[in-house]
């Protein structure tokens, strides 16, 4: 039963990345039959083979520990809490990848886009929002697409909001994650409202037309429309699932006006 149940899961995540048997075998140097044994539960795959379809089927770390227990192995990736003592450094260190960043924002998310560190960039763009939102834990998707969060503020928001939910569709293929699933059928039901005129008559646009990298995030703060540009890091082989979840997201301003206002606010 126990090899049958890794079977069926290997040939799942092979068919999600659209990956013909022949062509696993070859990357994976083994043999078409071998593979269709084991998705078809008639052989059971080494630990080494489980692994190994894994990594060329790009399963996730969290995955790849269900792999392995399907099929009778103990998980070799740990699961370490990131307050765990063990974790120190690692806090540390995005502690202080954050604080460099400033004044521009920075944030740390999970896989399900729970805040767990943020710097005073993120903090000067929530200033307003209301208690609830801001009640722990944070969630990066809830805050900024609520009714009530920075949604109403986002110039572009249909825009952002259409490249948000798409960025988690992505994932959501990926991973299989069922809380991410959850929480993006929670944002997507989120009303949107049109802004009346396209902007506040009150907020300073800028001068002349910005020839944007990408999709800039416009939003405004205090009578100033801020425009940034936005970039997600992950940890390269990570051996822990707590690592290979977290994202480090950077808001770089998108024109020299929003880099001025961010430095004369922290001088």
């Amino acid at each position: 039963m126990t090899t049958a149940k890794v079977g069926t899961l290997l040939r799942g995540w092979r068919e999600r990345r659209g990956i013909s048997q022949l062509e696993l075998a070859g990357r994976a140097d083994s043999s078409s039959r071998h593979i269709s044994f084991v998705e078809n539960g008639r052989s059971r795959p080494s630990e080494e083979m489980v692994l190994r379809l894994a990594d060329h089927l790009d399963v996730p770390v969290r995955d790849r520990n269900a792999l392995l227990l399907a099929a009778g192995y103990a998980p070799r990736y740990p699961h370490t809490p990131l307050d765990d003592p063990s974790m120190g450094v690692l806090r540390e260190g995005l502690e202080r990848l954050l604080t460099g960043y400033e004044p521009y924002p920075a944030l740390v998310v999970d896989g399900t886009y729970t805040v767990v560190a943020a710097n005073r960039g993120i903090a000067m763009l929530m200033e307003g929002m209301p208690g609830h939102l801001l009640a722990p834990p944070l969630n990066s998707m809830r805050l900024t697409l609520h009714p009530e969060g920075l949604a109403p503020r986002i110039h572009n928001l249909r825009e952002w909001r259409g490249h948000l939910l798409d960025q988690m569709e992505r994932q959501i293929a990926l991973s299989r994650s069922e809380p991410l699933r959850a929480l993006y059928e929670e944002v997507a039901a989120y009303p949107v409202a049109d802004r009346p005129g396209g902007h506040d008559p009150g907020t300073t646009e800028p001068e002349e037309a910005i020839p944007y990298i990408a999709l800039p995030l416009r939003i405004e703060h205090d009578g100033h429309l801020l425009s940034f540009v936005s970039s997600i890091s992950t940890f390269n082989t990570p051996m822990d699932v707590t690592v290979a979840e977290l994202a480090v997201e950077t808001l770089l301003p998108a024109d020299p006006a929003t880099a001025k206002y961010l430095h004369s606010l922290s001088s």
